[in-house]
Formats: C-alpha cells, structure tokens, sequence
C-alpha cells in the first residue's frame, strides 16, 4: 500500500511549493523532481500493490518507495521546524522571506543534503520501475506480475455455506420470498445490505432457488458482478443466460457489439416477460447506473433482486420501490453457537472443557456467518484441548496470515478495503489504534483525522464536515458499524469488526502506518509513526528511536495515580509528534515537554488531574484541538490566544448530581480579548463573569458550531442576543445561568441561527423567547429551572425536527397537557421534578412516534398519563424515585414492551421492571455509577 503515503505526500508537497520554500535557495527545484517522479510512480503503485503479495522482488520495491514518501515528509516537516518556526517567532512576516540567519545555515545544509539524499533515491526506485505490459495476463517474471487478484473469483465459494449448515435463515428469507412476489405490477427493486462475509449471498441465493420464486417468475438469472466492474463482459453474460434460460438462440456477434445494443436487446427480451434478475455483490452506484436502463419496467411484477456492501446502493437502488432494503444482521449468540457447533464438532454439542475457550473465540466472530464458518472449521482440524483452543485464540491474526481458510475469509473482508480510495484507507487503518471492542467517539475521530492531515480540502465545506462524510462513506460500505447515537439521530460513537481490527492491524503494522505496545520491553520499528500504548506499564516508547514518530495514544495506562509517570510518556526525540493523546493518563502537572512539541496539532489531556496550563502553551502554534474536558483546569493563560490555528477548545466538566440526566457545568475562567481565535468551531464552557466586553467578542467568532457559556446573568442577555445573531454557523448553544433562579433574557434575539439544532437552558424564563418556535432545524431542547407558565409548551409543539425534549422544573402548574396533533415528529420526552404536577394528559393524536417516556421525582403525580395507551409507538416508559402507588395504575391495555421504576431503598437505588398488567419483577441494586451511564 505504497499508494497511501505517496498520494499523501504529493498533496503535501504541491502545498508545500506554494507556501513554503523561501527559505531554501537552490531546493524547489529538487522538490519539484521528487514530486514529479512520485506522480509518475503513482499510476503504478496501486496495481503493484494488488500484486506484491506474490512477487517478493515487486514487495521490496514498493516497500523502498513507501520509505522514500515517510523519509520526505519527515524532511519537509523539519523544515517547518528548524527554519520557518525559527524565523517566524523572531521577524515579522515581510523580513523572514529575505533575511537568513547565521545560526540556520548548518539546518539548512542539512535539509538540502538531505534533500537530495532522496532525489537519489528516487532516481534508483524509478529505474527499477516494474513493467505492467502483460496487464490481466497469467505471466509472471521479475517485471511482469499477475494483475488480476485471485480472490474476487472465489466471493461466491467463500460466502455460499452449505443448505444444512445455514442457521437463523428462515425468517429472513420467507420476508424477502414476501418482498419479490408481491402482487405490484411495477417493476421492484429489492437490495441485501451488509458487510462482507455477512451472508448476504447465501441469504439471497436461497431466495432466488427457491421453489416459490422460481413458479413465480417466467425468467430469472443469476450475474456475479466482477470486480474491477466491465460492463460489456457483464451484459453478454447476462444475454447468454436469459436466452439459454429460454431455450432460445444467442444472438449473433454479441462479443463484438457495445454495452448500449447489448442493454436493448436485454430490454427487449424482458419487454413482455415476468422476470427475476439477480446482481450479486453490486459496490458502486454508477455499476447499478449503468444497469438500471437495461431492465425493462413492463408492469409484469418483475424484480430485481441485488446484494451490496454499501448501503447508499442499496438505498438509492430501491427508492422507486417502498424501499425494500434488507439489512442482514448478525447471528444471535445462540445462532452463532449452533453454527460453530454443527462445523466444528459436526453435532451440536460441544465437550464440556472446551465450551469456555470456544465461547470466547466465537465472541470475536460478532455473529459473522463466514467468519463462524470459517473459524470453526480450522478448530475441527485442532486438538480438541484447551490449550490448542486457547493458542488459536490467543494467535487470531497470525492464523489469517497462515491458514488457508482464515487466508480466503481475510481476503473476502479485505475486497472492501482494497476498494477504498487511498484517504479512506488512510482513515480506516487509523482504526487499528483504537482497542478491541473500543466504542469510538466519532467527534474524537474526526478531529484525528483532521490532525493527521488525511482529510482534503472541499470549496464550501468545514473539514470537519468532510471528515464526516468520510466517517459516512465507511458506514456505508459496512466498513464500520455505528455503536450509539444522540438523541437526535447524530452518530456519537462507531466501532470496528473484531475480526476485521486484527486484520487490518496486520496491514497496518506491515506498512509502518501504525505499531500497538500490548506487553513490557515490546520491539517496535526504529521508523514507528504512529503508537498506541493498550493496557500496560510498556516503556517501549522510551526505549525506541521516536525521531519519526508522529502521534502517541495511551489507552488505560498502567501507573497508578500517585506516581508521576510524565518522564516516560513523552520520548525526547519526538519533534515530529502532531498527535498526542494521554486521556486519562494518571497525571497531576502539565509535562514541561509538551511546550517543546511545536508540531502539534491535536493535545487532548481529558480525564487528568491536570490544575494548570503554562504559559509556554503559546509555542504551539499549529494546536487545532486542546482537550481539556473532565480536567481540573478551571482558567486557561493569556497566551492562549496566540494559538490563532485553534479549532476546538474544550475546557469543562460537569457533575453528576440527584441521578438526574441534567447535569452541573463547570468551565473556564472567561478570557478578554477571545475574539482573537477566529478558526474557533467549538467553545465550551466559558464563564462570561458578567464580561460585557467578553460578550461582544463573542460576535466575533463566526466559525463557532457549539457555543457553550456559563455564570450569564438577566442584564447580560441583550448583549448575548447581539452576538449570537452573528454566529450564523452555530448548530448547539448551551447557556447556564449565574444561579437557579437567576432570569435568562433572550427575548431581544430577532435573528436567530437558522440551523440551530439543540438548545440547552439552564436558568428561569419568564417565557419562552419568540424565536425558538421559528427554528426549523432544532431537533434537541433542554429546560432547567425554566418555570414556565402551563401553557408554555404549546409553542413548542409544532416544531416540525424536534424529537428529544427534556425538562427539570420547567413548568409550573399542577396538570400538563399534550394537545392533539402536537410533537409530530418527538421519539423522547423527559419530565423532571415538577414539584406541583398531579396530572398528565396526552390527547390522541399527541406524540404519534414517542418510543420513550421518562417521568422522574414528580412527588404528586397521581396517576400515569391519561391517554397513554395512544403512545403507540412507545418502547420504554421510565419512573425515577416516584410513589409507587401512582405508577401501579398503569392501564393494562397499554402494551408497552419495557416499563421500570427505580427508587430508593436501604441504601441503595434499585432499578425494578413492571409488566403491563401490573405485575411486578424482582428488583436488583444499581449504584451511581450504573445510574449515570442509563441517564446520562
């Protein structure tokens, strides 16, 4: 994968010629070949790539260009270091491109022999070059390679499972046999979604083959699609097979005619026939494009039936019928165990010793039915022990690169990652620093992304917004897998397939693009670039040469509290380092070598106990994101605000209090002249301090995304209205008043940001501003303390977006009422602590799509909700520290599926579930921190 660090690199040069090269006389030019003989190289690096797996001279080959891209970098970034940094924090900007100084020619002799140390380098690699002439032949030789990868032609073998091993099977496929025989007399188009390896083959097959389908369609045919895509070869094989499967003649001279004739004799053939045509394994949207026309929509009943690994494919393929996509997913753990069992141990029992170790090795399978298959398999040809059981365990990586039946399975979930452009495949190996099973916050991830330089500029977009799409195009492609979303839908957290981590860590580790410290005295690379410490006291970091190195993560290191480990955290030789991540590393101080890291563009400290930030954070000039959250730090230096390149500043905690979902905010210390950070998207929390001038400045800032600001007082909020109005971009706003009953004013706020989406309002209101009915987009809104009058939530019923609502003594009155046909679109309602409250009342034609429900300390309420049984489609009803009597009424007839309250009792909380005819479950203890993840 050469194509990765060359592609990247030639982005970085062509900037760096525009930008950078005052200072080095003599050298663009040098620069200009390098680049010019990378882009050349680069045409064939990823069909090298395809083939190097079976050519050790071609695997050298790409290997030594792959050092000469991450030996450039390096150069071009101790050029910014030893020579642009130098002058720029010495003279103003006119004098450092003509003056030089004395002391930086020695750096700069030194960067030009380096220089053209790889102009060197180059030449050789180039004239070493291997020959591609014999492209998509069998022939191999030292510059020749075969160019067709193997694999593609075995996915059908490796994905069809035998009809007696099928498992968790039936329902799904009678839903889709339902699906295609419909009585619709238009044409329908029927996708199978999931990753590779998922079944989605072997589900659709079953479907095509069988006995009611095949009665059902007067035609059907079975297309593989290939993979690189060539429409012609698709299309005869398509002709072929409807006229065979008609007993009729193939047409003559169909080898020599173009995709277009070939498309209308295909449409002509269907014109006047019932048909069922079956594309397996359909990646992009342009192959289903160029397909879509050749079927012929003859009001018949016809189908098509496709699989695919992307989702927007299958979407977008099915939108003119009813969206018929299947999602396959994974096999439940019994499903799973039946599997493992039938092809392990060729009966579905398994020996008593062996039931422990084999259950574990299935969990890393995550239900996959190839990975089960293929797994299972290997362990039949095992020792039945448990020491052998534990070594496949134990080894899972290095059986894929041995095993030939892990080899196939790695190569088929390998198809999606081999067809990722070259910044996607920057981004998912990225993943493979992240522990097994790591819930992945896709905020943290994007920011990475973005500090790694693997996210391109786009005219009208925020990097952050392309990055995101990244992060999509990944989930898409089954490449990810969401793992938890915000209340309004937004995905917060993304997780990776275990079994698809191990390989990729492979590929990662063999690239030099990532090294993981599992284990104490760990050998790593003399050219590591990127190391994640997992679990472990490891001091590999100390003990290799960490000049190239460019990001560090800890995860859970192993130092207790007390000791203070920041000597061996941070390698001394690490100049080069952009990324430094030591969330939750047990440290009382800011390290003093972080001010030396003058590289670095992402420094997240979060969950330390760090106090105090120096003043020499000033030195960081490239700092993008300073993570500070759950941190003790309360005020940040003035110097801050030469940190002019700052993205996200995320200074606060918030405490956990009363089991509440509200929580109490701190943040830092307000900072005159904040206006100053003009690239800044995200600021929380800043106390405003009763700052006019702080409040104005904020005006300033009209990147932001999430503004969030603490201590504001009644007086303060013309001026706040006034700022906001600026802040055209904002998406979150969260404000907290200087104390409970202190009054929020908002009213003078005329002009709003229109794509506001969540509202946070901590503090009273003497109503509700005018404006928050008007914003289309909001999806989220928080009240605390508002103390509303009753009839306040009727301006807030009519948002079109809104679908989480959450309130602490928000309203006053003793009964609430949720009038008929208002909170269309609402999923989740939270009502807390409103102290007079004794009825509730929702009108049919409330809430049609409410699913959850949450009633907390609400001490009067006598009853549960009138109407409740018209919340059809609510899932979860949830009282919290409520009289029992009061939620022991609940109607029978309401058919909610999950209903729990949880209060109080000798000592301890406990967490109780209520069937709907009133019946009651044994209760069982939680403690705070159990309350805090449900709640929070």
């Amino acid at each position: 994968m050469a194509e990765i660090p060359v592609s990247f690199l030639l982005e970085k040069l062509t900037s760096f010629l525009q930008n950078e090269v005052e200072l080095l006389q003599g050298i663009p030019e040098d620069l200009e070949y390098i680049k010019d003989e990378l882009q050349s190289l680069k045409a064939t690096l990823r069909v090298a790539d395809s083939a190097g797996e079976g050519n050790q001279e071609l695997k050298v080959w790409l290997q030594q260009v792959r050092e000469i891209a991450y030996d450039t970098e390096d150069i071009l970034d101790e050029y910014r270091l030893d020579l642009v940094n130098d002058h720029r924090d010495k003279i103003d900007a006119f004098a450092h491109k003509v003056c030089f100084f004395p002391k930086n020619l020695k750096a700069q002799h030194r960067i030009a022999s380096k220089i053209n140390g790889i102009k060197s380098r180059i030449s050789h690699a180039s004239a070493r070059r291997p020959s591609f002439d014999n492209f998509g032949t069998n022939e191999q030789g030292p510059s020749s390679v075969v160019t067709v990868n193997p694999w593609m032609d075995r996915r059908g073998d490796a994905l069809l499972l035998d009809s007696v091993d099928l498992v968790g099977i039936d329902k799904s496929k009678e839903q889709l046999i339902g699906w295609l025989v419909a009585g619709n007399s238009g044409r329908k188009v029927v996708s199978v979604v999931g990753m590779g390896g998922s079944g989605k083959t072997t589900l659709a097959r079953q479907v095509y083959d069988s006995a009611k389908v095949k009665k059902h369609f007067a035609v059907h045919v079975w297309i593989t699609v290939s993979h690189p895509f060539k429409i012609e070869e698709l299309l005869r094989n398509m002709v072929r097979q409807l006229f065979d499967a008609t007993r009729k003649p193939v047409p003559e001279g169909i080898d020599a005619m173009d995709p277009s004739l070939l498309k209308m004799i295909i449409k002509g053939f269907l014109q006047q026939r019932r048909y069922l045509i079956a594309l397996d394994d359909v990646w992009h949207m342009n192959e289903w494009e160029m397909l879509d026309h050749a079927f012929a929509n003859n009001h018949c009943g016809s189908c098509v039936l496709l699989t695919t690994r992307n989702s927007d494919v299958a979407s977008t393929s099915c939108a003119e019928s009813e969206d018929k996509v299947f999602k396959v997913e994974p096999l439940s753990p019994d499903e799973s165990w039946t599997l493992f069992c039938k092809k392990c141990f060729q009966k579905d029992s398994c020996p008593a010793e062996l039931e422990s170790p084999s259950r574990r090795i299935l969990e890393k399978c995550e239900g996959l039915p190839l990975a089960i298959a293929a797994i299972s398999g290997v362990l039949a040809t095992k020792r039945h022990t448990v020491a052998e059981w534990e070594m496949v365990y134990s080894s899972l990586g290095a059986e894929m690169e041995d095993n030939s039946s892990l080899v196939n399975f790695k190569e088929v979930l390998l198809l999606s990652f081999n067809d990722l452009p070259y910044h996607l495949k920057s981004c998912f190996l990225y993943l493979s620093l992240f522990p097994g099973n790591h819930l992945i916050e896709n905020m943290r991830l994007i920011r990475l992304w973005i500090a790694e330089g693997f996210v391109k500029a786009k005219e009208g977009k925020t990097q952050e917004e392309v990055a995101e799409d990244y992060l999509n195009e990944l989930l898409n492609r089954s490449m990810i897998q969401v793992a938890g979303t915000a209340n309004d839908g937004r995905i917060k957290t993304c997780r990776i397939h275990d079994l698809l981590r191990e390989i990729i860590m492979s590929n990662a580790r063999d690239q030099n693009f990532v090294a993981v410290a599992k284990e104490q005295n760990v050998t790593l690379s003399d050219k590591v670039r990127r190391l994640a410490i997992h679990n472990t006291l490891a001091n590999a970091q100390q003990n290799m040469n960490a000049s190239h190195l460019r990001s560090l993560f800890v995860f859970d290191y192993g130092y207790p509290v007390s000791c203070s480990p920041t000597d061996t955290l941070i390698p001394s030789s690490c100049r080069l380092l952009k990324v430094l991540d030591l969330r939750a590393a047990p440290i009382q101080t800011f390290p003093e070598e972080i001010s030396n890291l003058r590289l670095l563009r992402y420094l997240s400290l979060r969950d330390t106990n760090i106090k105090t930030i120096p003043s020499s954070i000033r030195k960081l000039q490239d700092l993008e994101t300073l993570d500070l959250k759950h941190s003790q730090v309360s005020e940040l230096p003035i110097e801050i605000l030469k940190l002019q390149r700052l993205r996200h500043l995320l200074v606060y905690r918030y405490e956990f209090i009363s089991y509440s979902r509200f929580h109490s905010k701190y943040g830092f210390r307000a900072l005159s002249g904040i206006g100053a950070l003009q690239s800044l998207q995200k600021l929380c929390f800043m106390d405003v301090n009763h700052d006019n001038a702080l409040i104005m400045e904020l005006g300033k800032l009209v990147q932001l995304r999430r503004l969030g600001i603490t201590n504001l007082r009644e007086e303060d909020g013309n001026l706040l209205c006034s700022s906001i109005e600026k802040l055209i971009n904002l998406r979150a706003l969260s404000i907290v008043s200087s104390a409970k009953e202190e009054l929020i004013d908002l009213q003078s706020l005329s002009s709003p940001p229109q794509v506001l989406q969540r509202l946070y309002l901590y503090g009273r209101l003497e109503k509700l501003p005018d404006w928050i009915p008007c914003l289309q987009s909001l999806a989220v809104v928080y009240l605390k303390w508002s103390k509303l009058p009753n009839d306040a939530l009727q301006s807030l019923q009519h948002l079109p977006n809104l679908v989480h609502l959450e309130m602490l003594q928000a309203v006053e009155g003793d009964t609430l009422c949720f009038k008929a046909g208002g909170f269309k679109g609402l999923k989740q309602l939270g009502i807390d602590k409103f102290e007079g409250l004794k009825c509730i009342e929702v009108e049919e034609g409330a809430m049609p799509c409410l699913e959850k429900l949450s009633i907390q300390r609400c001490k009067l309420l006598e009853r549960v909700p009138i109407g409740i049984e018209y919340l059809t489609k609510l899932k979860v009803l949830e009282f919290f520290d409520m009289p029992e009597e009061s939620i022991m009424t609940l109607a029978p007839d309401a058919n909610i599926p999950e209903v729990y309250y949880t209060y109080w009792r000798n000592g301890e909380w406990e967490v109780h579930s209520l069937e709907s005819s009133g019946e009651k479950e044994m209760g069982y203890p939680i403690n705070s921190d159990t309350l805090q993840s449900r709640f929070k």
